[in-house]
């Protein structure tokens, strides 16, 4: 659904302002790559906050603590 919203709101920046669509499509890929390292950091503490979560509720699910 996101990308049905994302080409609609393109083809009507195309049809209005096709320049900047230009723009925006060949920059994409760009600002993508700029934030891609950021996304991986967030996935990666994410991950660990729930490993560590996992290892601190470990001892209560063996003994069947709620």
């Amino acid at each position: 659904m996101r990308t049905l919203i994302a080409v609609t709101l393109w083809f009507t920046l195309l049809v209005l302002c096709w320049p900047l669509a230009l723009l925006l499509i060949f920059l994409f890929p760009l600002i993508w790559l700029v934030l891609l390292p950021f996304k991986i950091i967030g996935l990666s503490i994410s991950l660990v906050f729930q490993f560590i979560g996992a290892i601190l509720m470990f001892p209560f699910k063996v003994l069947g603590v709620k």
